[in-house]
């Protein structure tokens, strides 16, 4: 579900960022790249919808997939990799995206 024509605004402004989104798959499955590599541990995990790479929540210490959107341009939009969960975040725009 990383079409881009599969998601729609559920709330807040506009989203202007889903031209970005892909059809990724994610890097690490296992778990988030960054707090694997550093022995941390995690809430939950965001996925994101430009190239696949598995961060941290802003609930967990590090805040790896914000700190992914932030630091790497044009890589605004993830996704819950959480099991059930089926909704997007543009963190530009603070936008809230719901499967269409």
């Amino acid at each position: 579900m990383t079409d881009p024509s599969t998601w729609r605004v559920a709330e807040g402004r506009p989203c202007t960022h889903l031209g970005e989104v892909r059809d990724v798959k994610p890097r690490t499955p296992e778990g988030c790249e960054e707090c694997l590599r550093i022995g941390s541990t995690w809430v939950h995990l965001r996925e994101c919808l430009v190239c696949g790479h598995i961060g941290c929540c802003d609930s967990s210490p590090h805040q790896h997939a914000s700190a992914h959107a932030r630091t790497t341009p044009g890589h605004d939009v993830a996704r819950s990799a959480e099991p059930g969960e089926t909704w997007a975040w543009c963190y530009v725009d603070a936008t809230l995206l719901l499967p269409d």
